[in-house]
């Protein structure tokens, strides 16, 4: 792989003078940008970086030579000898106008300490306005996360830009005339009865404080700024948390490479969590004669009524005896960990290296086994690297994006901003997905094609490429290997014979393929909607045939990208927490990756590959496996067929779970060691992009809770592992040794750039945000192709069961929702576990939206509310899988792809039916109760 190294013709600058002094600006380097540049302070309210120029404000007004009027020097470009003077008295003057008529209308009561408003009215020396102020609108604290003081709007409309030009939520309008204009969220609804989605990019935009975050945190000032990456999806978008009393007020954006200063409402509500009463502080061991079962509960506001408190040398001591004798009366291999996908780089290579080295066997493994684990099998046997070929902001080149499987709006909402911000500039959207959301508006072609049958549609596709000639024959000869078997397999897929089968018009494939195929970059991006089947990786092996047949990939704009899930799936999955490899993906059982291991790690490692998520479970319930460490993951929530789980849990001689809540796996635990949450460590992660970016602490560990770092190194020397590491530095060390990928990632570049993609095998070296530009990493350098036939989902709708089950995640939770169900604001905007059906669905079984319903499945059943969502198919209903008190997964089908041996999440037959019992929330702590035992 080789750097693409093609750049563009350094732009000639314009020398123009600016207070009598010479400056230089740079291509299209307004006055402003120029003058920020040489160090000359304009005054300006409506400008900020990263935001279209709007000049409405007429703050930075600045005199140029021989123009009878000022210019708003925010939206003015400079020309040669242009003379411009912005600390004359009638720019001086014009200025401080501006600001004293602002300054006007303010309430008496701040908003926020450091108001640009005030800040610019202080050095100007404006001081109290001679001005009538205007009438004050009403406040609106409708919104659980953002407070709306419009007597403190100057009307800059840096709001409207933001939520309509950076996020294209399209939500915050400005409207009427006169003395009447204001700002306005939809037909001029309270904001917490619009369609916001709770980013806060307004509330960021804002210069004066009438978008604050809810609770008056604007008047306390911060201790400190600490720079950190969000702890939620793939995206890794970095962000400043800004903290007083160890305690984090609010959180804001970074200008970092993945997000520009963007964040959705996760990313910038959703830190509470940290400091809930239900955070674990003490090591905690099971009583004695507290009984184990799959369907044993608890609260986990009252721990100690099945728990005792514990030392923490006590509670390693114990952890350390059991699992070694285990180890040492039923053998290695009856020892399995789950790592995390949510902690850091340097903790999952540790706590592989652990089960590797100190269990002895590969059973380890973690949730990229429930998310994209097909992808990642289809992408090492097709191109050699399971890591994407392009960045997501690449979209911003593609001339087409085909999004399938995937709904950004909810999972990766930063990421969904830059493929609107292109379907903007021009670029064509093709969205296919069975379910309707918020992208498809901004598709040229939305594919709402029946579940389960990608491959009919892709290969659908594929066929009307090769008889059409579009297919790049070049590429193909030089690039790849096996497009004959591909295209003799494709035969039998044309568009006609399809049609009927996935849903989509046999016209509407051919004109989706052409477009595809024709364009200069089309970009492939997917989500589990493509990965969670049994033909998973067929999925991603029609994905990358597609590819590959038409040569888009290596170039900016193209390529191949799987939306990562977890903030750390990638990093986790590079540092090798799955069981079938090595970090960097060096397979267990090649002798060469083998040898170098037993090497730098000075061990006898395991030859044979270990088993993965659902493996481990299933042996488990038949007591093969016998004891388990699981850190950070949540498994009887996230695996399928949730009964079976907790009845493996349950089943283990001992299980010790490393967590920062009581989760619902910790319910089945013998000993619970308290961890550190992610603002409250320092380490590296990896984002979908390739991106590996370090996070740094703000807060300290509440009570006795100690590092993850920490605990997986006492647990190792308690096993007679002679670690000694001093902190994450020096993991991160030993992994540049045992990774060529990161090899010239050094700790102290991180520390000054915060982010280093990779590649990157020298020091020094750039990193390659595009990769396959001259070949692929196989050992004949050649792409392979892979036909894929139709394979029907492992359970099918019937009589008995007639609906399809569709899960997911949703916007305000995330993954099981141990963390954001304990975050105030997120749960408080969204309280309840609902499933979503079409509206002629729930007409049809005299359904109203609002009434409970349970929805039962061959393996269990929950009840809920039915939300009318005319977006989900008819015949299906969709279940967002973060709710305990009505568990998705306790309905979902533990059917294995046999490749990727990833669950068939995204599919199996149920039926539903009007009425049922609720769980009631307080019986287990969750869900409303927990956000109301932190905000009240």
């Amino acid at each position: 792989m080789t750097t693409l190294t093609a750049a563009a013709p350094k732009p000639e600058p314009i020398a123009f003078k600016l207070n009598g002094k010479d400056i230089l600006a740079f291509g299209d380097e307004t006055i402003l940008r120029a003058a920020e540049r040489a160090g000359v302070e304009i005054p300006r309210l409506c400008y900020k970086p990263g935001l279209r120029p709007d000049g409405n404000c007429r703050a930075c007004m600045v005199e140029v030579k021989g123009e009878r009027v000022l210019a708003a020097s925010c939206c003015r470009k400079p020309v040669p000898a242009m003379e411009v003077t912005s600390d004359s008295e009638r720019a001086r003057n014009s200025q401080a106008m501006v600001l004293e008529l602002l300054a006007a209308d303010m309430p008496e009561r701040s908003y926020r300490l450091d108001s640009e408003l005030d800040r610019w009215a202080k050095k100007l020396k404006v001081t109290s306005p001679r001005f009538v102020p205007r009438a004050q609108p009403a406040p609106d604290a409708s919104h659980h996360g953002i407070a709306v003081h419009l007597d403190a709007c100057i009307q800059c409309t840096r709001c409207v830009r933001a939520c309509r030009e950076a996020q294209v939520n399209d939500v915050i309008g400005y409207a009427f005339r006169g003395a009447h204009s204001k700002i306005v969220f939809d037909f001029d609804d309270p904001m917490g009865a619009s369609t916001c989605v709770g980013c806060g990019e307004c509330v960021q935009a804002c210069p004066t404080g009438a978008l604050m975050p809810a609770g008056d945190v604007g008047m306390e000032v911060a201790d400190a700024q600490v720079h950190s990456v969000c702890p939620y999806c793939g995206v890794g978008c970095q962000l400043t948390y800004h903290v007083k009393d160890d305690r984090i007020l609010y959180v804001e954006g970074r200008d970092g490479p993945s997000n520009r200063g963007r964040l959705c409402v996760k990313g910038r509500y959703g830190f509470d969590y940290v400091s809930h009463p239900q955070r674990l502080t003490r090591p905690l061991i099971r009583k004695p004669g507290v009984p184990k079962s799959g369907d044993f509960v608890m609260d986990p506001a009252k721990p100690m009524e099945v728990f005792r408190e514990a030392s923490w040398d006590e509670a390693l001591a114990l952890s350390a005896a059991k699992l070694r004798h285990i180890r040492d009366s039923h053998g290695k291999r009856a020892l399995a960990g789950f790592g995390s996908a949510k902690g850091s780089n340097e903790e999952a290579y540790l706590f592989q290296k652990l089960v590797r080295t100190g269990f002895g066997s590969n059973n380890v493994d973690h949730c990229t086994r429930l998310c994209h684990a097909s992808s990642v099998a289809a992408l090492l046997e097709g191109i050699g690297s399971a890591a994407v070929s392009n960045q997501v902001n690449d979209v911003a080149h593609a001339e087409v994006i085909f999004l399938i499987g995937a709904n950004p709006t909810s999972n990766h909402p930063v990421a969904a901003t830059w493929i609107k911000n292109a379907v903007k500039r021009g670029t064509k959207l093709i969205y296919a997905d069975p379910r309707r959301s918020d992208l498809s508006r901004h598709a040229t072609y939305h594919l709402q094609f029946k579940p389960d049958t990608d491959v009919a549609l892709l290969n659908a596709m594929m066929h009307t490429i090769v008889h059409e000639g579009l297919v790049n024959e070049a590429f193909i000869a030089s690039r790849t290997i096996g497009y004959e078997e591909l295209r003799k397999n494709v035969e039998g897929y044309s568009p006609e014979a399809m049609a009927p089968v996935c849903g989509i018009a046999a016209e509407t494939i051919k004109a989706v393929a052409r477009l595809y195929a024709r364009s200069r970059a089309s970009m492939i991006l997917w989500g589990m909607g493509i990965s969670q089947h049994v033909h998973g990786t067929d999925n991603a092996r029609c994905l990358i045939a597609l590819c590959l047949m038409t040569g888009q990939v290596g170039r900016p704009g193209c390529g191949l990208h799987p939306l990562r899930g977890q903030n750390n799936v990638q990093g986790a999955s590079d540092s090798g927490l799955i069981p079938m490899v090595f970090p960097d993906y060096q397979f267990v059982d090649d002798p060469k990756a083998h040898a170098r291991f037993e090497s730098l790690w000075g061990a006898s490692l395991d030859a044979k590959r270990g088993l993965t998520v659902v493996e481990i479970v299933n042996a488990a319930r038949a007591k093969e496996i016998r004891g388990m460490y699981i850190m950070g993951e949540n498994p009887a929530m996230s695996d399928p067929d949730a009964h079976h789980a907790r009845d493996a849990l349950a089943a283990l001689d001992f299980l010790v779970v490393q967590e920062i809540f009581l989760t619902e796996t910790c319910y089945h635990a013998d000993v619970i060691l308290p961890a550190s949450a992610w603002p409250e460590k320092t380490g590296t992660v990896t984002n979908t992009d390739r991106m590996v970016q370090l996070g740094r602490q703000a807060l300290d560990p509440p009570g006795d809770a100690m590092p993850d770092l920490w605990i997986i190194q006492q647990i190792a020397q308690r096993l007679g592992l002679d670690w000694n590491y001093t902190g994450p530095e020096d993991v991160f060390e030993e992994m540049r040794k045992a990774m060529p990928s990161i090899a010239g990632i050094t700790w102290s570049r991180l520390e000054a750039e915060g982010c280093v993609t990779y590649p990157c095998l020298q020091e020094g070296d750039p990193g390659e945000p595009v990769v396959f530009i001259d070949g692929f990493p196989t050992p004949t350098g050649k792409a392979r192709f892979v036909p894929a036939d139709i394979i029907p989902a492992a359970e099918r709708p019937d009589a008995d069961y007639p609906l399809v089950l569709i899960t997911g995640r949703q916007l305000e939770h995330w993954h099981t929702g141990a963390m954001t169900r304990r975050s105030g604001v997120l749960d408080a905007i969204e309280p309840e576990a609902t499933a979503s059906l079409h509206p002629l669905e729930l007409e049809r079984l005299g359904v109203h939206a609002g009434d409970v319903i349970t929805v039962r499945s061959r393996r269990g059943q929950v009840t809920l509310y039915a939300r009318a969502d005319d977006g989900t198919p008819l015949g299906a209903v969709f279940i967002p899988f973060c709710f305990y008190e009505a568990a998705a997964n306790l309905l979902t089908n533990p059917a294995l792809d046999p490749f990727g041996k990833i669950p068939e999440f995204k599919y199996c037959a149920v039926q539903v039916s009007k009425g049922g019992e609720l769980t009631p929330l307080s019986s287990y702590g969750g869900g409303q109760v927990l956000a109301l035992a932190h905000t009240g």
